[in-house]
């Protein structure tokens, strides 16, 4: 819609941070046969005829890279005229464009004021068409019943603008004088309201109200103005209490994550339009709190449900839907780290790691389709052709002091990871370019000595590992990133053909395989970075079947017997699929079901809803870890990187997984475990759905005496297509698509 380039308009007034502006167009409507609006903004906008909102897409137009790319959306508004007089009522916020944004608490990141453009066509029954835009002289901006409205600090809302009153106009607008990006597309996702979330709990603390939602998740609340008994109502929102009670805010850093709501004679609900937060209570002020005066809503980017898991083992059932809202509340627009301190950027580490999983859990291929688009604009502007640890970027940029591999490379591992799991070689096709240039641009930082040893977080988040330690320890992590990218990129070069590019990574792939075991690996299987993440990311992407192999597994069994589980983001996802796949699923299991920390059920302990940051930011005591990271309070109760085990919950204890990309051949291959109990769960794969369950006999009195346990596991598979299913047993059975039953006996320690 190119046309809209020509219609952009601004407010007059000067740049404020945390300004909303309101623009009003009359529209006069007779014998309407069709009327669609066009519309677009820099910032976010929202846009109402006759009070009543246009469409239900959150954030609208959403972040991209706005140097080089612009969303918008059209919408069939038929039903929202009415004979005779319309009023047209655009919202326009700053939101990521020009608001505040990013941990650095920038502003005007991609433009010094936001703007906004529309095309309203109505077709009329005798078809002859009107056109109002944007730009025309009857639009008037009027007074705005926002005072503030930003992403980190909340909103302040007088109720006395009333928003249905024409009110007398304060100005015209100006035509906007801003860059405006070069591609106006239409959008391929969108946040939308999603759960209504009640409110569980109602406890007095002082003079505040402490509303308890159950659940810890990424939203915005409904204020029922009518139910306020005073004058103003203050809401502010924490993921967690402190041990008096009192609601935490330390973790939010410069978020002041608040609703400052101003009541006057207006009886309309109101909800937020340009903030979310993250959060699981709210403390309320300045009224007394009666039943319905605030709702909860869940948003998150429009995804459909494809996996569902079930077991009677309470705990692991409440890490898998620790994981389901920890994607829920991170899924927004973009892969943000968490939803409520001042960050909630697009990382492509933390995206990456969990992509997998996520892509069980629900439908995601639009969500990274537009992502890697993102990806494609923002490494134009990059000036070394790379991949930074945030999507969209800010602005044109290089790299770093810290090279953040294990982040960029998000640009090999998701187009692979949507080829296997919906069976679209496209995302690599689309993406070649974009690998290629970030490829080329780790061969040169690697030169003669075919690795890149510099600075970076390696497996982040290890338990006690601070920056530093990382920095001076990441190379065996970071490196092996770049072994997987050559490996993704020589094989795409194959399988399109490309002759020379295939020879040249292909080439390069070995030269720095061999550099990685050479500088990274002792000839007994030893990491000389004698941590877990070394030896799992070395297993995961570097090395091939072999004797070093088998010494580097068997030398990680080792530190984990001894050690327990320490592996950061990165070794995370990777060490419970590792160890079941070697043989080792009690290991596997162990590690899953075991409650100290660092492990997933200390966290279900501690109350968890969703998945943390950091294994112990809730001491045992109930008070939060704030030993300081880098230079800032770095504790979030909801950040999903560690949800990653989702995809063992999925390939390992159903044991779903593809044989051949969309699932066109699936393998079934669970690993089972008594403490589990029964188990059941499915994936709606593009071929159809998948399900798989399987449970333990009881045990009889005889076996219940025995030292050696013999146990009667029962299976039930559906398969839409071909399949494999291999039982613990080790009986193989090729099977065409249908319901089959199975049922093993196995001795259990």
């Amino acid at each position: 819609m190119k046309e809209l380039r020509g219609h952009f308009i601004s407010s007059t007034k000067g740049y404020k941070e945390g300004a909303v502006s309101v623009f009003r167009q009359l529209i006069h409507g007779e014998n309407i046969k069709k009327a669609t609006l066009h519309i677009t903004a820099l910032g976010i906008y929202e846009a109402q005829i006759n009070g009543k909102k246009v469409g239900d897409q959150i954030f609208a137009p959403g972040f991209t890279y706005y140097h080089r790319d612009l969303q918008y959306q059209t919408y069939d508004v038929t039903d929202l005229l009415a004979q005779g007089e319309n009023q047209l009522r655009v919202y326009l916020g700053q939101g990521w464009y020009c608001g505040r944004f990013t941990f650095d608490n920038k502003v005007q990141i991609y433009g010094e004021q936001a703007a906004v453009s529309w095309i309203l066509q109505i077709e009329l029954e005798d078809g002859s068409v009107s056109i109002y835009t944007s730009n025309e002289e009857q639009v008037v901006e009027v007074e705005s019943p926002y005072e503030y409205a930003g992403f980190y600090d909340g909103e302040i809302y007088y109720g006395s603008r009333n928003l249905k009153r024409i009110e007398k106009a304060i100005g015209a607008p100006i035509k906007y004088e801003g860059k405006i990006p070069e591609v106006i597309e239409e959008t391929i996702l969108t946040v939308k309201i999603q759960e209504e979330m009640p409110v569980k709990k109602v406890t007095k603390q002082g003079d505040v109200i402490i509303l308890d939602f159950g659940q810890n998740f990424a939203g915005v609340v409904e204020i029922d103005p009518s139910k306020i008994q005073g004058d103003t109502i203050k809401l502010r929102h924490g993921e967690i209490l402190n041990t008096d009670g009192r609601l935490y805010t330390e973790n939010l850093r410069k978020a002041k994550a608040e609703i400052i709501y101003h009541k006057e004679a207006e009886t309309e609900k109101y909800r937020p339009k340009f903030t979310y937060m993250g959060f699981r209570y709210i403390e309320v002020s300045g009224t007394e709190y009666v039943d319905g005066m605030i709702t909860a809503y869940a948003l998150y980017s429009d995804m459909k449900r494809t996996g569902e898991f079930s077991c009677t083992n309470e705990m692991v059932q409440q890490l898998y839907e620790n994981q389901i809202w920890g994607q829920k509340s991170n899924y927004i627009e973009v892969p943000t780290d968490c939803p409520q301190r001042d960050e909630r950027m697009g990382y492509t580490g933390d995206g990456h790691v969990f992509a997998l999983t996520g892509s069980y859990n629900f439908d995601t291929e639009k969500f990274w389709k537009k992502f890697l688009k993102d990806i494609r604009y923002s490494q134009m502007d990059n000036t070394e052709g790379y991949i930074g640890s945030t999507i969209p970027a800010n602005g044109p940029g290089g790299i770093g002091f810290l090279n953040m591999l294990g982040w960029g490379n998000a640009v090999t591992i998701l187009p692979e990871m949507l080829y296997w799991q919906y069976g679209e070689e496209k995302y690599l096709i689309d993406q070649y370019e974009s690998m290629k240039l970030f490829v080329e641009a780790e061969i040169r930082k690697m030169g003669d000595a075919n690795l890149w040893l510099g600075a970076s977080l390696g497996d982040w988040l290890m338990l006690g590992k601070d920056v530093k330690w990382m920095a001076m320890h990441n190379n065996p992590v970071s490196n092996s990133f770049i072994v997987h990218d050559l490996k993704v990129l020589s094989d795409t070069a194959k399988r399109l053909g490309k002759i020379e590019d295939e020879e040249r990574y292909s080439i390069q792939l070995e030269k720095t395989r061999n550099a990685y075991i050479k500088a990274f690996i002792l000839e007994n299987g030893k990491m000389t970075d004698d941590y877990q993440g070394a030896y799992i990311m070395a297993l995961k992407f570097v090395l091939q079947e072999g004797d070093l192999r088998k010494k580097v597994l068997s030398q990680l069994i080792e530190h984990i017997g001894i050690n327990g589980m320490q592996t950061g983001f990165f070794g995370t996802e990777h060490i419970l699929p590792l160890l079941a796949e070697a043989g080792e699923s009690r290991l596997a299991y162990d590690l899953l079901l075991q409650e100290g920390c660092p492990g997933w059920m200390y966290q279900i302990k501690c109350g968890a809803t969703t998945t943390w940051e950091r294994w112990d930011a809730l001491m045992p005591d109930g008070k939060v870890n704030e030993e300081k990271m880098s230079s800032d309070n770095m504790v979030s109760f909801n950040h999903y990187a560690f949800g990653s085990v989702g995809e063992f919950y999925y390939q390992y204890i159903l044991g779903i997984k593809p044989l051949l990309p969309g699932y066109k051949k699936v393998l079934i291959c669970p690993k089972v475990d008594e403490r589990l109990g029964s188990v059941s769960g499915s994936y709606e794969s593009r071929v159809g759905l998948i399900k798989v369950s399987w449970e333990f006999d009881s045990p009889s009195f005889e076996n219940k005496e025995a030292e050696s346990k013999e146990r009667t596991v029962r299976f039930t598979v559906e398969t839409p297509v071909e399949a494999e299913i291999i039982l613990p047993d080790g009986f193989v059975h090729e099977v065409i698509a249908g319901t089959y039953y199975y049922e093993c006996t196995l001795q259990i320690d």
